[in-house]
């Protein structure tokens, strides 16, 4: 006999519950608001609607299946299981943070504040989660197959992102390493080249990062490459502020990388990281001489509908 589908509901702490944890009461977060210029009940009406969000999805949940939830800083140490169904109630940037921790476990985006987010990946609204959640555990049912990146460093520490991966120094300050690409295992580095850089770090993103913060460094620098679309096997990567220097070049700055092709870095600076997705306290280390390799993951987000 096969278990019932498990609904996984994915939700992170509002703001409004944040400022009562830290200042005891609501009284005591409605003044120090007020002492900002701020009004606490537009935080707690958002607090509302999120609660009211999760409210409406629980009660779409068919009787006969099994649910659990999970906030995001847990979201490490859950135990996600096959026949998961996850369903991310909350902003868009919810999905991505949970994108790493899945294996092909189909995934519903529910945008619980219509209006404050883009809805690129948080694409229902919650009266939909009715006629979606019996639907989306068989197989392609309307699902796109989001790429993801993964960077796998040379003492096997790997780290998986749906938007972009950051490499460089903990607290974004000047990281030094030696900078090439790798087509078919050889590295060509643009030319040949495999240069020594000194930098506030590299991003590396894929179709979906394209709406965020590889879109806005991408603008900035005037890049002609066109970005990539969510579903494709391509990346961008682009060098935060590079500084020349009789030591370390500026000529590779940004570029692209196919299925086939990787990014590589090796660390010149004592203690490097790598994080996804802004999930600084989820971040690969990298010491002096370590190297990383970074391009397309294998494994794909099924975002449904």
């Amino acid at each position: 006999m096969s278990l019932a589908p498990r609904i996984v509901l994915v939700h992170r702490t509002t703001e409004y519950e944040e400022l009562v944890a830290h200042h005891g009461t609501h009284g005591q977060a409605a003044f120090f608001l007020s002492s900002r210029g701020r009004d606490i009940e537009e935080v707690a009406e958002r607090h509302r609607r999120t609660r009211r969000a999760l409210s409406d999805v629980t009660a779409a949940i068919p009787l006969t299946w099994r649910q659990s939830r999970v906030e995001r800083a847990d979201l490490d140490r859950f135990l996600f299981a096959p026949e998961d169904v996850v369903v991310v109630v909350g902003q868009d940037g919810l999905v991505a943070n949970a994108a790493k921790y899945l294996t092909g476990q189909p995934v519903v985006g529910i945008d619980a504040e219509p209006g404050r987010n883009p809805g690129v990946l948080v694409r229902h609204r919650p009266a939909d989660a009715a006629r979606l959640l019996p639907a989306a555990p068989a197989a392609g049912t309307g699902a796109e197959e989001l790429t993801m990146v993964e960077a796998v460093a040379d003492d096997t520490q790997r780290l998986l992102a749906l938007n972009e991966i950051y490499l460089g120094a903990a607290g974004h300050q000047t990281a030094r390493y030696r900078l090439g690409v790798e087509e078919g295992g050889a590295s060509t580095g643009g030319g040949g080249v495999v240069e020594a850089q000194a930098s506030s770090g590299v991003l590396v993103g894929t179709g979906t990062g394209a709406t965020g913060w590889i879109r806005s460094v991408w603008q900035e620098r005037g890049n002609p490459l066109p970005l990539p679309r969510p579903t494709e096997d391509r990346l961008v990567w682009c060098v935060r502020e590079a500084w020349p220097s009789p030591t370390t070049g500026t000529s590779q700055v940004a570029g692209q990388l196919s299925a086939t092709s990787h990014l590589t870095l090796t660390a010149e600076s004592e203690r490097l990281i790598a994080f996804g997705d802004g999930m600084e306290g989820d971040a690969l280390e990298l010491t002096w001489g370590q190297s990383v390799r970074v391009g397309v993951c294998g494994r794909r987000l099924r975002l449904v509908g």
